[in-house]
């Protein structure tokens, strides 16, 4: 089993990435449904949170279905950080996750996210001042160095787990690669290796199939795999990959009628914790992932980004439904 503090995940767990305006409440659901065992927020902003930003305190929103569930933060500034980690406690949820990997400019330019490689020394004055504001278990999610020149997360997985977090996860690019290129995964394998390291560590970059993840959990020896990109649209990834893991044959891929099911979940979920009208607008972003690589898709598309209440998706899934039964039919 892994441990991160008092929480006890299963032997190889398997991690859903905090991804910004991806990763709410009601995609969150859907991944716990398809077999995730931990859970982040969105990134949320410190400064926005002392503010008492609408849209920050909104990121707080967690629920028990979730657990285990973490709230990350980030930020450049100490004060701000232990204030927001405070804040983040009354919510109560399994942990606080730093964020020092976003590689966005506008969080980097502040001096935050990535923009932290820069100053590991400012790094770990900003872990350990979240790590003494709060009981609850703290980790950290970086990269490996600000680019190809400076890459330095062997003295930043030292330095941080003095700080007293529980768990480090690595996404292995640089800031400067962004999310381009190939993640380099040997670098994970070197900080496991480290005799000196004892908390969990997690790989983070490019698993997006179940051999894949099995390769990656065989060849880097990490303690389980965060996976992000790969889940967007497709929750049923995680189930996909252990059933792999158990048995060395893939799960059958989700039908048409898995894929409307799944859309029309999230989308009432989205409904109810964001508003009807706002829930379904925001729904739009998600479509064309649910249904990637499905013939005959783009007429349906445009209908979707039309709908504005539920009743009107039911009314469209039902025709969408239809449409790909005469269509298989006919194959």
């Amino acid at each position: 089993m892994v441990k991160i503090g008092n929480i006890q995940l299963p032997e190889f767990p398997l991690l859903l990435a905090p991804m910004e305006d991806v990763s709410d409440p009601p995609f969150r659901r859907l991944c716990k449904m398809h077999g995730a065992d931990l859970m982040y927020s969105e990134f949320i902003s410190s400064e926005g949170l002392i503010r008492d930003a609408m849209k920050s305190r909104k990121k707080l929103d967690i629920f028990d279905y979730e657990r285990p569930v973490g709230i990350q933060i980030f930020g450049g500034d100490e004060e701000a950080m232990a204030m927001s980690a405070r804040i983040v406690e009354t919510v109560n949820p399994d942990l606080v996750d730093i964020n020092f990997g976003c590689p966005v400019k506008k969080v980097v330019c502040k001096g935050a996210g990535a923009g932290v490689l820069k100053d590991i020394d400012l790094m770990v004055r900003l872990t350990k001042a979240v790590v003494s504001s709060t009981h609850l278990p703290v980790t950290v999610k970086t990269r490996l160095g600000w680019d190809s020149n400076s890459i330095n997360i062997d003295e930043v997985a030292e330095r941080l787990q003095e700080t007293g977090i529980k768990a480090l996860t690595i996404h292995a690019r640089t800031r400067g690669q962004m999310y381009k290129g190939e993640a380099d995964w040997e670098h994970i394998s070197r900080i496991k290796q480290n005799s000196n390291i004892e908390i969990p560590i997690f790989g983070n970059g490019d698993i997006d199939s179940p051999e894949k993840a099995l390769e990656y959990k065989q060849k880097y020896a990490c303690d389980g795999i965060m996976i992000g990109r790969a889940a967007i649209g497709y929750p049923w990834i995680f189930n996909e990959i252990k059933h792999f893991f158990a048995t060395g044959e893939r799960l059958a891929a989700p039908t048409i009628s898995d894929r409307l099911l799944a859309v029309r979940q999230h989308a009432e979920w989205s409904a109810e914790w964001k508003g009807e009208k706002l829930g379904l607008i925001e729904m739009r972003q998600h479509y064309s992932n649910y249904f990637r690589g499905v013939p005959h898709f783009k007429d349906f598309r445009k209908k979707f980004l039309e709908v504005f209440t539920l009743e009107e998706m039911d009314v469209l899934i039902k025709e969408t439904q239809r449409f790909y039964e005469e269509y298989q039919a006919q194959l």
